[in-house]
């Protein structure tokens, strides 16, 4: 009688929360995939490898599709947009399960201590986890938003007082979670920084395993020299360095790539960890700022537009604008988000040099006053890259993937965005993947989930194996697609069926379930 009851026991099919079954699966690693289950239980892979019984809870079964880690966003503005609506469809349609914000400026710190409304690096990512999130959260601090709290928007270096409290600042910032630094050296007040304040940040920033992640002082005529910098940072702060969507910028640069890509493999060689990311369209996109020096932009928002208005200043605007429309033709610039409804009336959509025939302007002068209309920096598109650099880019084994956008769930709502904030992952599934084969599904889940993981530092998530999270994409493989276009961009991708985070299903059947699962994800230098 003893031994049949142990006999049965023996027997009994282990209990799971979530079973998934009939799926092809791709680790992460680039390894070859495998038939198998995955089974769950919390928000844990408990089991992953061949079919075997389980009792579960609920099961998925994934018949003809391909089951991988959730996807990581390497560059996401979604903070304010998640803020507003947590469910983040238009990155989960694509299978991204994992957020990263922080070029040059970071949800926090932000604000005054004088005022009583200053809000630290880790109260802001605590407060959209508490909001409710669909996807988990990271973040790197940004270096723009260090030197706000300590210098302002004045263009100078800092004093040794303002250094200790830079330290200070990235020192609670690690503590609190942040992955790292970033840095966004095109723009004002981020480029005010100096190579010196850069490498200062970073070495605090290394004694708790941070990363250095950059869009770099230059993308164009200048971007082997600012690659140099970023290279020095790297090896001067001891931290491993990302370049954030990397490009040779604007058609008389596009043969600058092949020297950018040696000169990264030869860093590599030497082992220095310098990794890039991408997003997979030929368009950039931000504000008028793309050509507007930021020798203007001192003092923040309010100062530059009312220097614009001094017709000493402009005149030697004009001229700076005009070298900048020499590389970028102004019929390549297109203009999507305005802050006035009559702006937006009258020129979304339009080109800056049908913005300029409409106003009888030349193109420099209407920048200008456009902006001093709409108070604003104008939201633009910049048709400035090559297909050719970004199919060689997709294969690159250092480059992972970002949007470099928001995240985006009501598209009845009026606005218009780059089409990369609905498609940039997806492409790489189907366009480059399925449809080009620039690289095999194996690679293009790898660098959708496991690379940009190990870049990160993170342990237990972006590769399925027993203990890891379970953060999952079941899609399929021969449907994946991007609909979205630079005419109309508010299109969700298709083919993502099913996507848990932290091994609760958050869509289903391509629907959101109303779970809000996500949490934010620390460094691994995390101490609080």
């Amino acid at each position: 009688m003893l031994l049949g009851a142990l006999f049965l026991g023996a027997c009994t099919a282990p209990q799971c929360d979530l079973l998934i079954v009939n799926g092809q699966l791709y680790d992460g690693t680039g390894a070859p995939a495998q038939a198998g289950v995955i089974a769950i239980n919390a928000d844990t892979i408990a089991y992953i490898g061949p079919a075997k019984p389980f009792k579960a809870t609920k099961t998925i079964d994934a018949q003809g599709m391909a089951v991988s880690p959730g996807f990581i966003n390497m560059l996401s503005w979604g903070y304010s947009s998640l803020m507003e609506d947590g469910r983040s469809l238009s990155d989960l349609k694509q299978g991204v399960t994992l957020e990263v914000f922080g070029e040059g400026t970071s949800p926090g710190p932000r604000g005054s201590t004088a005022d009583g409304d200053y809000v630290g690096f880790g109260e802001a990512m605590k407060a959209l986890e508490q909001n409710g999130v669909s996807t988990n959260i990271a973040s790197y601090l940004g270096a723009a938003s260090v030197r706000i709290q300590t210098v302002g928007y004045a263009n100078r270096k800092a004093t040794t007082e303002e250094q200790k409290q830079m330290e200070a600042i990235v020192a609670e910032a690690m503590q609190e979670g942040a992955m790292g630094i970033g840095s966004s050296l095109i723009y004002a007040p981020g480029d005010y920084a100096d190579t010196k304040e850069l490498i200062l940040l970073n070495k605090v920033a290394a004694a708790y395993q941070g990363k250095y992640i950059s869009h770099m002082r230059n993308e164009d005529d200048k971007v082997l020299a600012a690659l140099e910098e970023l290279i020095t940072i790297s090896k001067e702060a001891g931290v491993p360095a990302e370049i954030y969507h990397l490009k040779a910028s604007r058609k008389p640069n596009w043969h600058l790539l092949d020297s950018i890509i040696a000169r990264v493999e030869a860093a590599r060689k030497e082992g220095l960890p310098i990794t890039a990311d991408m997003y997979t369209y030929n368009a950039s996109s931000t504000g008028l700022t793309g050509v507007i020096p930021t020798w203007v932009q001192e003092g923040g928002h309010r100062a530059w537009i009312e220097r614009m208005k001094d017709p000493k200043v402009r005149k030697r605007l004009i001229k700076d604008i005009e070298k900048e429309l020499n590389q970028q033709p102004p019929s390549g610039i297109l203009m999507v988000g305005f802050n006035t409804e009559a702006m937006a009336e009258k020129y979304r959509g339009k080109t800056i040099e049908e913005a300029a025939q409409m106003r009888k302007q030349k193109p420099a002068e209407a920048i200008i006053d456009m902006i001093i209309e709409d108070d604003s920096r104008i939201q633009c598109i910049y048709f400035s890259m090559s297909e050719e650099n970004i199919r060689k880019k997709v294969q690159l084994p250092w480059v992972s993937f970002c949007s470099d956008a928001g995240s985006y769930s009501d598209i009845t709502k009026d606005f218009r965005t780059h089409p990369r904030a609905f498609g940039s992952f997806i492409r790489v599934l189907g366009k480059f993947s399925r449809d080009e084969k620039l690289l095999t599904l194996e690679q293009a889940v790898h660098k959708l989930s496991g690379l940009p993981a190990a870049n990160l530092g993170l342990t237990k998530r972006g590769t399925l194996q027993t203990g890891n999270f379970a953060d999952i994409v079941i899609f399929n493989p021969e449907t994946v697609d991007d609909h979205a276009t630079f005419d109309a961009p508010l299109q969700y991708a298709t083919g993502v069926n099913h996507v848990l985070v932290n091994g609760i299903p958050v869509l289903e059947n391509g629907a959101h379930t109303g779970a809000f699962s996500g949490r934010f994800v620390k460094g691994p230098g995390a101490t609080r």
